[in-house]
């Protein structure tokens, strides 16, 4: 933490955005409105997770994410979250690394995304998504997270994976175990049975990667990985960060983007009129969820020297958390930022992948999914009915839902 002398002329942010209950009450749009407004570079000198810098305005964001060599990604510093590494276990995934070994690693896993790729994998997209919507029962009560988005989003990683469909609920734990940054979770109980987890996960795909290892290379994505320079002999420990990584950002973003697209036309349910009357807007209205919804909350860096933004000193060694849901909201590129709105001009400029070197390599994949979803919804001329109140995510670091009650109705 910062000495006296070090915070005496910072902005201090009178607001720990770190706090779940933010997320839960689904009450953090006004701290993060007055942050944009008064400060939007800010110290936070105590919270669960010790003292950090706040970032909070579209431009600000960006500019960090485009200095890499200042603000650091590494595991070695304290990785991507506000957590000190994951669970206080160091966790060396690719995107918890600076070039060149991030640059090394991201080329292999870049090609499974590629425009080739992609046309086989929109396909399989769209067949998961048909076989989901015609088991889903109209004017009857079930939970949106657990019938649609969950399987949707795991039974693609499934795909890429190769692996049976029917294991997608353990993709699902270790996701969750893997994501689980939470001052809940800061306690040796946690830990413990997170170790268990991770363990469980890595011996099971430690051994689909022995069978990929004796096979010639081909597209799939762990034959990439062990057929490759830069991730073909990589440590345990490594090997299971990566593949937990892997898991968390196909399953987590995309599935909470899609149930929040619950909520957004629910709010705004002219808008599923504007996508029946055009049903190209899809493909812009997965860009807009993604803005809306923000299912990735903040990343975080570490400044390796010191270096002045927005007007304030940051030093070496410091923590800046980047919040992307704050700089979705950021009226000075998002007018009516509050707004849920399948025409918006520039919904493509969200950060809700990130920006830079570290923008998610996945990002097509997950748009293409949540696109199919709209597309079934305004092919089928169903609407999708809260009922009940949901159950928010209780993270600082993803935004998202564990259960959503919902009922179908067809026009």
């Amino acid at each position: 933490m910062a000495s006296q002398t070090q915070t005496r002329d910072r902005a201090i942010n009178p607001y720990d955005v770190s706090a779940d209950a933010l997320y839960t009450e689904d009450t953090w749009r006004e701290p993060f409105a007055a942050l944009r407004r008064d400060m939007p570079i800010s110290w936070r000198p105590d919270s669960p997770f010790g003292g950090y810098w706040s970032a909070v305005t579209h431009e600000h964001i960006q500019q960090i994410e485009l200095m890499p060599e200042v603000f650091s990604s590494s595991w070695k510093l304290g990785n991507i979250t506000i957590a000190e590494s994951i669970n206080e276990a160091e966790f060396p995934n690719f995107i918890a690394q600076d070039p060149p070994i991030h640059t090394a690693q991201r080329k292999v896993i870049a090609p499974a995304f590629n425009p080739g790729q992609m046309i086989k994998l929109e396909q399989q997209v769209r067949d998961r998504a048909r076989m989901l919507f015609d088991a889903l029962p109209v004017g009857e009560t079930f939970d949106w997270v657990e019938n649609l988005a969950i399987p949707q989003t795991l039974g693609m990683l499934c795909s890429l994976f190769g692996i049976p469909f029917d294991e997608w609920r353990d993709l699902k734990r270790w996701s969750d175990y893997g994501s689980g940054v939470s001052a809940d979770n800061l306690n040796d109980a946690y830990r413990a049975e997170w170790m268990k987890q991770m363990g469980e996960m890595l011996a099971r795909f430690d051994r689909e990667l022995e069978v990929h290892r004796a096979l010639p290379p081909s597209d799939n994505l762990l034959s990439r990985m062990v057929h490759s320079e830069a991730m073909g002999h990589l440590p345990p420990l490594e090997r299971l960060a990566n593949i937990a990584l892997l898991i968390v950002a196909g399953n987590d973003t995309t599935r909470n983007s899609i149930a929040g697209l619950v909520e957004a036309l629910h709010l705004y349910p002219q808008e599923m009129e504007r996508l029946r009357a055009d049903p190209t807007l899809s493909a812009n209205a997965a860009q807009e969820i993604i803005r809306w919804q923000s299912p990735v909350t903040h990343m975080r860096r570490t400044a390796t020297r010191d270096v002045e933004v927005g007007g304030q000193l940051i030093r070496e060694g410091e923590k800046i958390v980047m919040w992307y849901i704050s700089g979705n909201r950021d009226e000075r590129v998002f007018p009516d930022a509050e707004r849920f709105d399948v025409t918006r001009e520039n919904a493509r400029r969200h950060i809700g992948f990130g920006h830079g070197i570290h923008r998610c390599v996945g990002a097509r994949l997950a748009e293409v999914q949540i696109a199919t979803v709209i597309d079934e919804l305004v092919e089928r001329r169903l609407r999708v009915a809260p009922v009940g109140t949901p159950s928010r995510l209780a993270s600082p670091f993803l935004h998202g839902f564990n259960t959503m009650p919902v009922r179908l109705e067809q026009d």
